[in-house]
């Protein structure tokens, strides 16, 4: 199995929620055969004695309440996607929700928990396993908790400030990971754009479209230096890929390269992930932003939470080392040419969208020249022409909302409160 089928595979096995409690079940199912054998060679008993009909109607109503618990817990969950993609965004299912463990930990107890005490309930028609008997009880009280617990969990997770937060924390550990290098001023720099040449071979997309979801650059690397030659990757992580469009362009050595190894190193999939998509995190929070500030919703308070986490990432990016779009090998010859966002496309990404939308509001409008002005004083030199330009294109918007001179002043009030909270001495 390639690379990329594996990523597939490890990508959906993250996402889908009925892998764990199938396991569950299949668990249930072996835990029942060994404990039942250790039951009767250990002859275990309760101080009192239960009748046969006590105990089956026991495990009878712990079984009916599992069943319940169940099928109101997906029917909640369904409804909570839809109203959470309504009102936020689509893309938080699959970041967020299905992927949440405390989620799957209470799906996959409570499967587990109506198939042992099925199990049980089969094994108690003439005798009582008391061990099974006992386990079964433990289980049964342990779901009744963990539904509570889910209910508050639930309600507490699909609020906007929990959803927004949760994808900072993706997107944090994303840059970190795509952006391992800190640097300083002047070592910070926008990545310069690289020039191969016209190129010895193209190899063009094919089978179905997709979205570039993730690259394997130690095995394009492996390639280019096995081939002493220059592997282009054509696109970015996060791209829309269509049939015959190239794919990598081959300079040198690398036009031998195994078509079916590169193709191999690339992985895609109906939509964007976060896992090597730095950008997307700042996607979604500026959807969830945008779409809480436009006239059906008019929540210009999320708005204000979701800049708190571009806020965030901004300051983490800003300090990184954004490495140009090379990768070289020991001796320093560049081997892949493989583009990522530079520092621009970050700042623009954030602000652009919520200013054009936004800037209206007086929340918004303080809240973004607060980010704005904090980064301008905390990162290095090199990055602030882009944020002055967003400063400037902030004043500019302002102006072509006439607002009356004393609202104009409390529009330009940096305020990291949205409206509460000005910076002003």
């Amino acid at each position: 199995m390639g690379w990329n089928r594996r990523y597939a595979l490890r990508s959906y096995v993250r996402s889908a929620l009925w892998i764990i409690p199938l396991g569950a079940y299949l668990a249930a199912m072996l835990a029942l055969r060994a404990l039942n054998l250790l039951d009767e060679y250990l002859g275990w008993t309760w101080y009192w004695k239960l009748e046969l009909g006590a105990a089956q109607s026991a495990l009878v109503t712990i079984i009916g309440a599992t069943l319940s618990f169940v099928v109101f817990t997906f029917s909640s969950l369904l409804v909570a996607i839809q109203v959470a993609s309504a009102q936020l965004t689509p893309r938080i299912i699959a970041t967020t929700l299905l992927r949440d463990n405390a989620i799957r930990a209470v799906v996959t107890l409570l499967f587990l928990t109506f198939a042992f005490n099925f199990g049980v309930l089969a094994r108690t028609q003439t005798t009582i396993p008391y061990l099974l008997l006992t386990i079964a009880v433990v289980l049964g009280c342990s779901s009744i908790a963990a539904f509570i617990f889910l209910i508050d969990y639930a309600a507490r997770l699909l609020r906007p400030v929990t959803i927004v937060w949760l994808i900072g924390e993706k997107g944090l550990a994303v840059i970190e990971e795509v952006y391992p290098s800190s640097a300083k001023d002047p070592l910070v720099s926008t990545p310069t754009r690289t020039v191969v040449g016209r190129p010895d071979r193209t190899i063009k997309h094919r089978g179905r479209t997709g979205i570039i979801l993730a690259t394997d650059l130690s095995a394009l690397l492996a390639e280019a230096e096995r081939t002493n030659g220059v592997i282009e990757f054509a696109l970015r992580i996060g791209d829309f890929s269509a049939v015959g469009e190239p794919l990598f362009f081959l300079y040198g050595g690398a036009a031998s390269a195994d078509e079916q190894r590169l193709r191999e190193t690339v992985a895609l999939g109906r939509e964007r992930t976060i896992e090597q998509d730095a950008t997307f995190a700042f996607r979604i929070i500026v959807d969830i932003a945008i779409k809480a500030l436009s006239k059906a919703i008019n929540d210009p308070t999320t708005a204000v939470l979701s800049i708190d986490q571009l806020h965030r990432m901004l300051r983490v990016v800003g300090r990184r080392h954004l490495h140009d779009d090379v990768l070289r090998d020991a001796s320093g010859e560049v081997r892949v040419v493989f583009r990522t966002p530079n520092w621009e496309d970050f700042v623009q990404l954030a602000c652009r969208e919520i200013r054009i939308y936004g800037a209206e509001n007086f929340q918004v409008a303080r809240r973004l020249r607060a980010m704005l002005e904090d980064l301008l004083k905390i990162l290095p030199e090199s990055r602030r022409p882009a944020l002055r330009e967003e400063l400037e294109l902030l004043d500019w918007s302002l102006a072509q909302m006439k607002f009356e001179p004393r609202d104009l002043a409390v529009a330009r009030t940096p305020d990291l409160q949205g409206l509460g909270g000005s910076l002003r001495a």
